[in-house]
């Protein structure tokens, strides 16, 4: 192996066809899921509220059944309790937490009754009211299809982590018809890593989900709205308004959410009721705003179009917010993704009377990604996502910066989102930045100890000796030394704790043998060498197998700490000595032409000469090159 063979990219070419085969299929299977899923949550809809067979997404119509429509809610908790507490508690949660618990503890394993009864559990929650949308539901799903396919199958657990998040990916994109925000998602919130081996199957489960979609739905995207041309680029200033707005809210609601759960945790009944509690809440707030119930799709797009008044859009907020908040925290099954992008649609067009032109539509759209970036903390999904379901991409820049700053708040207010606050309430740490390693930016090279500053022993030094020397040299003290022959060269180690406790004659009858790695090789390569081996040390040889130095554990612990002091250690601001000297001339100048300036003899001109001397006069005392920074007399 060469210098050659270093690459931006560390991918296994066979390995990447087998996920990619592997991919395309869950990416079909996943297509197949949102859209049954789909229709069988349009399906309960239809014959909770309408009594009769439908399979088109609707929303709730609570005249039909008048003030007993509080009933259909509460039915549809109870039944989603009994599927959790005698099914599997797994389909409790909006999906995504558990798809990451899943890929963090348990290897990326999900089990088969998962994908059974967590898509039945989410039509009949949403079914009969639920405020929640159909794709929390369909990540879990198609993710549980694609960590099954891995398992029956003899992949690492990597490769099953790359296969489930592909089924999640797949699901995503085939409810909203996004795919490219569902590889972002897949990215931001699930793989951990931006590498090929996991985003090239990724992408494409997503991209033949979403075929399947347009194949069984259409290519009409979910919230079209119309193109927005001649906007001014003042819009962005009131779009980061609105991201902070949605960035304080976001941050309101996920501490409500979880405030509200600890609420639940206190009450003297078994937590298989408590859907049906959130059942009872969710049927009240449908007799005061029926719009807030169901997926919400129908409602989302009228708030995009612009089609919702002021006050019908503050009633909107204020009952979906207190729905959806409470019927989330009793532990039933449904997305968030829709949800948020209602309650930021609603939230831009109460802020749009704030604003310019009362572009109700454009403030909407720009509020839906805005609560939607900021409260999944991923403003690159979700300002694609806007963009891709919306087909309105005049408003990139502004919906971006919206996300942003809605994340910005966010992540300097709360610690935790309200995806990753639920993992950290079961113990579970999910690390959301990503960076490249410092142990990937340095060669061994630049960190070993050369051969000529190592301490070596001599294959035919006597062992008492040796022990006799080292313990008069406590700065050379290390666990194992390199052992060579008369010429110098490398032919094993000897252990400091083998030396102590054995009687040997010679360090030839303590050597073990060597591992070496090469100069040019990666540090993060030394320590995977040290791992699988289980050593403190290798030698380090150059392209011609020659000894050149030696590399340790504190060597790479210097390393990291090096890492550290790039992040930690503040250097003090770049010093301008020559601009501190005009400055202080320049005052000096300006102090004596004032006082010049009370002689009324000098007229115009002569100020402007005398104030042209000073300044001279400044830059003539100014430091040259190796020369103090003290004027000259």
């Amino acid at each position: 192996m060469n210098r050659g063979n270093l690459r931006d990219f560390s991918t296994n070419g066979r390995r990447l066809a087998l996920l990619s085969v592997l991919a395309i299929v869950i990416g079909l299977i996943g297509g197949l899921i949102a859209w049954i899923l789909l229709r069988l949550i349009g399906l309960i809809t239809h014959l909770a509220y309408n009594g009769k067979i439908g399979w088109s997404l609707v929303a709730p119509n609570v005249h039909h059944w008048g003030i007993w429509s509080v009933a259909v809610p509460i039915a549809g908790g109870l039944v989603v309790g009994l599927l959790a507490k005698y099914g599997t508690e797994k389909i409790r949660g909006h999906g995504i937490p558990e798809a990451i618990q899943a890929i963090l503890e348990n290897d990326s394993k999900m089990e088969p009754r998962v994908a059974l009864i967590k898509p039945i559990a989410s039509a009949i929650t949403i079914g009969t009211g639920g405020p929640f949308g159909a794709e929390g539901p369909i990540i879990m799903t198609a993710g549980a299809i694609g960590s099954l396919v891995g398992q029956f199958l003899r992949l690492s657990s990597m490769e099953r982590r790359t296969l489930l998040v592909a089924g999640a990916a797949a699901g995503m994109s085939a409810t909203f018809g996004a795919p490219v925000s569902s590889v972002l998602l897949a990215v931001e919130l699930l793989l951990f890593e931006w590498r090929p081996r996991s985003l090239v199957p990724v992408a494409l489960a997503s991209t033949v989900a979403e075929g399947v979609r347009v194949w069984l739905l259409g290519t009409t995207p979910i919230f079209a709205t119309g193109a927005t041309l001649k906007l001014p680029w003042s819009i962005v200033i009131w779009a980061i308004c609105i991201g902070i707005a949605a960035g304080f809210l976001s941050g309101v609601l996920t501490k409500f959410v979880y405030w509200t759960e600890d609420i639940y945790r206190k009450l003297p009944v078994h937590w298989a009721w408590w859907p049906a509690i959130g059942g009872l809440v969710v049927g009240i707030g449908g007799l005061i705003n029926a719009a807030a119930l169901g997926v919400g799709y129908p409602t989302i797009r009228l708030l995009d179009s612009g089609q919702v008044v002021w006050i019908a859009a503050l009633s909107l907020f204020a009952v979906k917010a207190v729905i959806w908040v409470v019927s989330l925290s009793s532990g039933t099954s449904g997305g968030v993704l829709a949800p948020l992008l209602m309650l930021g649609g609603a939230l831009g067009v109460i802020l749009s009377p704030l604003f310019p032109d009362h572009l109700v539509g454009i403030w909407a759209t720009i509020g839906m990604a805005a609560m939607l970036g900021g409260t999944m903390r991923a403003p690159f999904t979700a300002t694609i996502f806007t963009m891709e379901t919306t087909h309105n991409w005049t408003l990139l820049l502004p919906v971006f910066m919206a996300s942003i700053a809605g994340m910005a708040v966010t992540v300097l207010w709360i610690p935790r989102s309200i995806l990753t606050e639920k993992l950290a309430r079961r113990g579970v740490h999910v690390a959301r930045e990503y960076a490249v390693d410092s142990m990937e930016r340095e060669s061994v090279r630049e960190i070993m100890v050369s051969r000529e500053k190592m301490t070596t022993v001599p294959m035919a030094a006597v062992v008492g000796s040796i022990r006799a020397y080292l313990s008069e040299m406590p700065d050379a003290m290390h666990n194992g030394y390199p052992v060579v022959d008369n010429e110098g060269d490398l032919r094993g180690i000897i252990y400091w704790s083998e030396m102590l406790s054995h009687s040997a004659d010679r360090a030839e009858d303590l050597m073990h043998p060597v591992t070496s790695i090469e100069d040019w090789q990666q540090v993060r390569a030394a320590m995977g060498v040290m791992a699988r081996e289980q050593i403190g040390q290798v030698a380090v040889v150059d392209r011609t197998g020659s000894w050149v130095g030696w590399i340790s554990r504190r060597d790479i612990f210097t390393t990291f700490r090096r890492a550290l002091d790039a992040e930690e250690q503040h250097e003090p601001p770049y010093s301008l000595p020559w601009l501190r000297a005009l400055w202080g001339h320049y005052n000096q100048a300006a102090t004596i032409q004032g006082q010049g300036n009370t002689n009324k003899k000098h007229d115009l001109a002569g100020r402007r000469f005398t104030r042209f001397m000073n300044y001279r006069k400044a830059f003539h005392h100014l430091p040259r090159n190796n020369q103090s920074n003290e004027p000259d007399d």
